[in-house]
């Protein structure tokens, strides 16, 4: 198994995150799992946001997920499932989101994956944001596991 890869990145504002979203939807694929965590207002949905618009159209209307728990999109690659999983009371009510169609056919985003407890996929990208040196800032810890361990790691390089 591979060893999981490590890119630690400073985002200067809304628009580096931007950058980084569209970086990353350019290297998922179906059955892929990108794990969003960090503190309320760190920036998930943002990432999210640019993330999906960048697959699908730059005015796609992208809401949070918090009250819905998932909303889905339509891209030429595939479906695109943004999980809030804040209030899920039970890891197994997401199945009653539908995480297994999303998990084997679709790209998964995830806020607070942890959430899913032992039910997260060992194969992912885990994506830490937190707040920066200024107001508009991020600090990102991107960990690439399995097959986006690759991926990372060839970011890195080009970094």
């Amino acid at each position: 198994m591979q060893q999981p890869t490590t890119l630690a990145l400073d985002l200067a504002d809304e628009a580096a995150t931007a950058a980084l979203a569209a970086a990353l939807a350019g290297l998922a694929g179906p059955g892929d799992v990108i794990a969003l965590r960090g503190p309320l207002g760190s920036g998930k949905t943002a990432l999210a946001r640019a993330f999906i618009r960048h697959l699908t159209a730059p005015d796609e209307e992208v809401p949070s997920p918090t009250f819905t728990l998932v909303q889905t999109y339509e891209a030429e690659r595939a479906f695109i499932w943004h999980f809030d999983l804040y209030r899920l009371g039970d890891p197994a009510e997401a199945f009653e989101l539908g995480i297994e169609e999303a998990l084997t056919e679709g790209i998964v985003l995830m806020e607070w994956p942890e959430r899913l407890g032992a039910l997260l996929p060992p194969d992912r990208l885990d994506v830490t944001l937190a707040a920066g040196a200024t107001e508009t800032s991020r600090k990102v810890v991107l960990v690439g596991h399995g097959p986006w361990a690759g991926r990372i790691a060839e970011m890195s390089r080009r970094a």
